[in-house]
This record gives C-alpha cells, sequence and structure tokens, in this order.
C-alpha cells in the first residue's frame, strides 16, 4: 500500500479582486474565491483601495494599511 502526501499550504502569494470576489492564490498553487460580502470594508473600498494590499507574516495573512483591515489566510480555508 503506497501514501500519497500532499503538502498543502495556507500562505498566500497574490491576490486579485473582480467586482464580487477577493482571490487568492496560495503557495500550493489552489485558488481562493472569497465573496466581498464577508468583509465590509473591502466591498466597500475602490478598486485603489483594494489594490494597496501587503502580505504580512511571509503570507499568513494581508493587510490594507489605509483601509485598517487585515485578513488571516488560514481562517478562510
Amino acid at each position: 500500500m503506497s501514501i500519497t502526501v500532499i503538502n498543502k499550504s495556507s500562505l498566500a502569494k497574490d491576490i486579485w479582486f473582480d467586482d464580487n470576489k477577493m482571490f487568492i492564490l496560495l503557495e500550493d498553487g489552489r485558488e481562493l474565491g472569497i465573496p466581498l460580502e464577508w468583509f465590509p470594508r473591502l466591498r466597500k473600498s475602490t478598486k485603489e483601495e483594494l489594490s494597496k494590499w501587503r502580505l504580512i507574516g511571509d503570507g499568513e495573512g494581508i493587510h490594507w494599511d489605509s483601509l485598517d483591515e487585515d485578513i488571516l489566510v488560514g481562517a478562510l480555508l
């Protein structure tokens, strides 16, 4: 019997937005699509404000200085 171990990472590598969702690319290649409805500050923000994010903790979280918003990526999985 053979067991295959898949290394999954909950660290973000990149993020982008459409009109209704935030997309997160994880280090292991998975992509998450999260409704902006879950995050009122992000939902009400302009595209310019949304684009001013930075990864924190080597990709453990996403932070927006101007919006005072932090999201822990692992909590979305």
